[in-house]
């Protein structure tokens, strides 16, 4: 039944949808990493199955989603706890997450969903925000965890592990999506793009500024931000999964979470062109949350290590 229920969130995210995708007929590849000679002729945003349009990004979360509990089950049997559990809790958790995210976005583009007050429920259009589902699934696991009368802190310090795997493959569905990029750059990384497949909206003014033109076509090159974050997050997991037989109190692995990851988010987000702005600031706000995180994790880790070094003196 866990089971069953799980593929059902994982199908609803992947998005159902009868819409016909529109194709870009113009020549020319649609995207390319111009420095490393990778190029995609035809950037193939989805897939049809029995006349249904199948986004890869859902696919790519829910795949992101399956190996994330599977690291959780994984981490949760070296400890001698129930793998069973973090099934359980991933039910609810991705559910709750899902809600979070779409909230934490339409509270930060409020201006747009206030005259659109009926798209807010339309998610098959986007608008997920990461740290909304973060908040939320540490709010689900809490009550979970007081529910079957678990340690919050223990069963954070392996759900972690399953939220960076997660995080380091959903971010591809970014890729797809053709989103999630930063502003103009020619650095060994760049990533070239047709503008014909991406969200004007996401196109800053640097962009267009230093737009290339080939054979007629217009396309603009930018930091793979969404590449970043992900190769980012596989150092934040590799530390982890060496750092947790070190670990000195229960709660720990979480804090350097919250600080690794949140540290990376800090920059990298400074580069994006499509942030979440604070209302009333130029401020991106998953940024200062990141900057925030950083410092309460980093005093509370010291905090606390201290306190176990003279409770061991």
């Amino acid at each position: 039944m866990r089971i069953y229920l799980l593929f059902v969130v994982f199908r609803y995210k992947i998005g159902l949808t009868n819409e016909k995708r529109s194709v870009d007929e113009t020549a020319g590849a649609d995207l390319s990493f111009v420095h490393l000679g990778i190029t995609i002729q035809n950037m193939v945003k989805s897939f049809s199955i029995g006349g249904f349009s199948i986004a890869f990004y859902g696919v790519i979360i829910g795949i992101g989603m399956v190996c994330g509990v599977l690291v959780a089950q994984s981490d949760a049997k070296r400890r001698g706890q129930d793998p069973e559990l973090y099934l359980d809790f991933a039910i609810y958790g991705m559910l709750f997450a899902i809600l979070g995210a779409r909230i934490y976005y339409v509270v930060f583009q409020w201006g747009y969903y206030k005259d659109h007050l009926t798209e807010i429920i339309n998610l098959r259009k986007g608008g997920l925000a990461i740290y909304g589902g973060i908040i939320a699934a540490v709010i689900t696991l809490y009550v979970f965890a007081k529910k079957r009368k678990m340690s919050f802190f223990s069963m954070a310090d392996t759900a972690v592990l399953g939220l960076v795997t997660g995080q380091i493959i959903g971010r591809w569905g970014n890729f797809f999506n053709c989103e999630a990029f930063g502003g103009y750059t020619d650095s060994f990384l760049a990533m070239r793009i047709k503008r014909s497949i991406v969200n004007e909206s996401m196109i800053s003014q640097e962009l267009i500024d230093n737009l290339i033109i080939e054979n007629g076509i217009e396309y603009i090159q930018v930091h793979p931000t969404f590449l970043y974050e992900s190769l980012w997050n596989i150092g934040v997991l590799l530390f982890m999964l060496w750092y947790r037989k070190r670990k000195k109190f229960d709660g720990e692995m979480m804090l350097i979470y919250f600080a690794g990851y949140g540290l990376g988010r800090a920059w990298i987000e400074g580069l994006r062109t499509d942030s979440l702005l604070i209302p009333g600031t130029g401020l991106a706000v998953s940024q200062m949350l990141s900057i925030a995180m950083v410092i309460i994790s980093v005093s509370v880790l010291v905090l606390f290590h201290k306190k176990h070094r003279e409770e061991r003196g």
